[in-house]
């Protein structure tokens, strides 16, 4: 089922972060098959060069600096802190001790400069790629992801309150999504809303 598709691995041994990552890219990505692993052996037992993108914890990183080095464009650094480590410069990285908002920001960034228009990716499925969402759907959910709340929203589109949550709620039950998060990556993927205003 999942073959043909591109391939990206996760390798931490903090169990939670990687399930939590993982849950993100694919929300991210959706077209990606993301694989765990919690040590550097894990990953070279299963054909490593398979991957396209590798996220992986900054000691991993440092203790196996040869093959991260030799694959430098793939290689995705994650680290605990937002200032950035001089040791690891050549690397990209993301910041994985920050609010979930910052962190899908980040992911979305990282998305959009390696992948903008979908570059270097397979199509997506026609299903993912119709439009599902009315215009006024379209509306309410931009401004969802740019953070207003539901008031915002009615006073902006002159519309009541009640119509504002009936919208909230189709657009998430169209969509398959249970939270902002992923409502907020949907709204930026698919270019309804600038990742500058979120």
């Amino acid at each position: 089922m999942n073959q043909g598709r591109p391939k990206i691995a996760i390798i931490d041994a903090n169990t939670l972060s990687v399930l939590g990552l993982k849950q993100l890219l694919q929300t991210v990505m959706p077209i990606m098959t993301v694989d765990t692993y919690g040590t550097m052996t894990e990953l070279m037992a299963n054909k490593p060069e398979q991957y396209m993108h590798y996220f992986v914890a900054m000691n991993i990183v440092l203790e196996n600096r040869a093959f991260f080095s030799q694959h430098q464009r793939k290689t995705i650094v994650l680290t605990l802190s937002l200032g950035g480590s001089s040791q690891l410069a050549e690397f990209h990285s993301i910041c994985i001790n920050v609010p979930e908002s910052e962190l899908v920001r980040q992911l979305l960034t990282l998305q959009q400069m390696g992948h903008s228009d979908g570059r270097n990716l397979p199509p997506m499925p026609k299903i993912l790629s119709q439009k599902i969402l009315s215009d006024r759907e379209i509306e309410v959910m931009s401004l969802i992801a740019q953070g207003y709340i539901n008031k915002e929203i009615a006073d902006k589109l002159n519309i009541g309150l009640a119509t504002v949550v009936t919208h909230r709620r189709n657009i998430m039950d169209k969509l398959g999504l249970k939270s902002v998060s992923a409502l907020t990556i949907y709204a930026v993927t698919h270019g309804y809303v600038d990742i500058n205003k979120i």
